[in-house]
């Protein structure tokens, strides 16, 4: 599915509204498209309720290690309308399907108190590493305190290793956005895990299983045995996740350019420039089929 440049420069689109009537459903992504951690961006909510009032359906699919359930909560205050979408898939929804079916096992939850709610109304059983018989890894256990380098956490990586000890990435993001500020996250810590040799079981992008969950809740959401691959749109401001995860997938895509990669592509300085983006493009190892500043309905 990849393009050369040469052959077909990315498409750089200014609203939604242009390529609309093209999808019926669209896979959104959450942090960086419809808020940065601190803030939401009303025109992204706009946008998504106005492709629904047209009868198209959405489903967020975020790698936020909690339920989706947690998502839509949060994303109640920032004030996101819960009409911008029909249904919300994590991979935190995952991760309690894996955990769900291992209540006989022993976990070691690497993570922050506030990605518990992963485990709510589990019967999980906790211990230490000596202890544990697989690991679920959500994030840093102090980054709010600075303790956020995969540096420091190799010590915790290499005993793990040393027991060969299986881990869940409940969040594959090597980075977000929080503010102005790039934060590490999980998949940074689970990809130098794999890096010492150990075992890693992803449970969001850019991986296919969170991809069929997805499609079949929306295909059951709109009544149908399926919805075609051709009538889908992902949408993301992550090449690594979620640009490669519909690319893996099979969908159309449309990388969100003022998000983690916005720095990148000359964002901070002024407005989307055509041949910087197409020479940015060029150099990654997927492509996006469009490029737009940030989602809205029409410029």
């Amino acid at each position: 599915m990849t393009i050369s440049p040469a052959v077909q420069p990315v498409a750089l689109i200014d609203g939604l509204n242009t390529v609309a009537d093209r999808y019926d459903l669209i896979l959104c992504d959450v942090w960086g498209v419809l808020h940065n951690g601190v803030v939401a961006f009303p025109a992204a909510g706009d946008a998504l309720s106005r492709f629904r009032a047209g009868g198209g359906r959405v489903v967020l699919v975020s790698n936020a290690p909690r339920p989706g359930s947690a998502v839509a909560a949060q994303l109640d205050g920032f004030g996101v309308p819960r009409a911008a979408y029909d249904a919300i898939v994590t991979s935190g929804d995952l991760t309690r399907r894996a955990v769900e079916e291992r209540l006989d096992k022993v976990v070691h939850h690497m993570g922050p108190p506030r990605d518990l709610p992963l485990f709510e109304g589990l019967d999980a059983r906790f211990g230490t590493i000596a202890q544990a018989e697989y690991v679920v890894c959500s994030g840093f256990d102090h980054e709010d305190e600075g303790d956020d380098s995969v540096e420091q956490s190799m010590p915790r990586l290499e005993e793990m290793r040393a027991r060969d000890l299986w881990m869940v990435c409940a969040n594959p993001d090597l980075v977000v956005e929080r503010g102005d500020t790039i934060i590490p996250c999980a998949g940074a810590l689970a990809l130098a895990y794999e890096k010492i040799g150990g075992r890693v079981f992803y449970c969001g992008k850019p991986h296919r299983p969170i991809y069929e969950h997805a499609l079949a809740l929306a295909a059951k959401l709109a009544g149908r045995e399926a919805i075609p691959a051709v009538r889908v749109l992902a949408v993301g401001d992550a090449i690594r996740t979620d640009i490669a995860g519909a690319d893996g997938a099979g969908l159309d895509s449309l990388l969100v350019a003022r998000g983690i990669h916005a720095q990148e592509l000359g964002l901070h300085g002024g407005a989307l420039v055509s041949q910087h983006v197409q020479d940015w493009v060029a150099r990654q190892t997927v492509r996006p089929h469009a490029v737009t500043d940030s989602l809205v309905w029409a410029a």
